[in-house]
């Protein structure tokens, strides 16, 4: 008889993968730990309430979320404010989460650290009135992200595809204003991230400085994308002194707008075109099973 209860959340779609396999791993592990699993696979459909029921209902003290940044995100939306800790299992296109928090690679560790991790009290960020557990941005990215969910294709050869394609037909700049603990800064830019932790589910470093768990975010304006500025950020080289192409501001609060309609992006989910991004951190939103 099992004497523990875990909620498990399955995207079926993240990442065009199948999660057969890591969802019998799961199962196979839960019941060699005497854990009953409630299983909730999502269906685009109101899986917020539907997971928050769920949870009401059992009250389990972990939620294992298998899927992307965005499922997770919407996982911990529905147990905000809970005593739970979420257990990350990656099986999204980009699973940059689960690269800041320094998972394990190997299956069985994975499900170790979910099953029986130390958790960590998580910051998120409110951009807009829309929580971001990761990494948010305005401009290059987020025009990448749309173009790649118009696709038909998933997975990370049509994820790199539609990278080079989107850097090779880009646009005019756009005029960036940021306001944040009285500053003023203005620029012409690229992208702008708001970052709350510092890797991209490629492992690329956008944000150096970045710690999920202090209280601040980061804003990340990259004024040009030419292809040394590239080089050095797929490098793991991103450059932090006075850099002419890139500026780092630290905050709890922030207000950037753009000069015109500009392709936006939360967690690796494409939001629509913004002109104004109202921005603050959220200490301590939520608690994730670390290594």
């Amino acid at each position: 008889m099992a004497s523990e209860k875990f909620l498990f959340v399955i995207n079926p779609i993240s990442g065009g993968n199948d999660k057969a396999e890591l969802v019998d791993a799961v199962r196979e592990y839960a019941a060699n730990e005497g854990v009953e699993l409630i299983e909730y696979e999502t269906t685009g459909k109101d899986d917020e309430g539907n997971i928050r029921k769920l949870y009401e209902e059992h009250k389990t003290p972990r939620l294992l979320v298998a899927g992307g940044d965005g499922t997770i995100k919407m996982a911990a939306e529905a147990v905000e404010h809970h005593d739970v800790v979420i257990g990350v299992l990656p099986a999204g296109s980009a699973n940059g989460l689960s690269v800041d928090l320094d998972l394990p690679t190997d299956l069985q560790e994975i499900l170790k650290v979910a099953f029986h991790g130390n958790y960590m009290e998580m910051d998120m960020v409110c951009i807009n009135n829309k929580k971001s557990l990761h990494l948010a941005d305005i401009g290059a990215n987020a025009e990448l992200i749309k173009r790649y969910e118009e696709g038909t294709m998933r997975g990370k050869l049509s994820y790199a595809l539609k990278a080079i394609s989107t850097l090779a037909t880009l646009g005019d700049p756009f005029h960036v204003t940021v306001e944040a603990d009285g500053n003023t800064t203005q620029t012409p830019a690229r992208m702008v991230v708001i970052a709350n932790t510092q890797k991209y589910g490629t492992g690329v470093t956008i944000n150096p400085v970045g710690k999920p768990d202090d209280g601040f975010f980061e804003i990340v304006v990259l004024k040009s994308l030419d292809v040394l500025l590239i080089g050095k950020i797929m490098a793991g080289n991103m450059p932090l002194d006075a850099d002419e192409d890139v500026v780092i501001i630290s905050t709890q609060q922030a207000v950037i707008t753009v000069d015109k309609p500009t392709s936006f992006q939360v967690d690796g989910e494409f939001c629509g075109e913004e002109t104004k991004l109202d921005v603050r951190i959220l200490h301590k939103q939520m608690r994730v099973a670390i290594p």
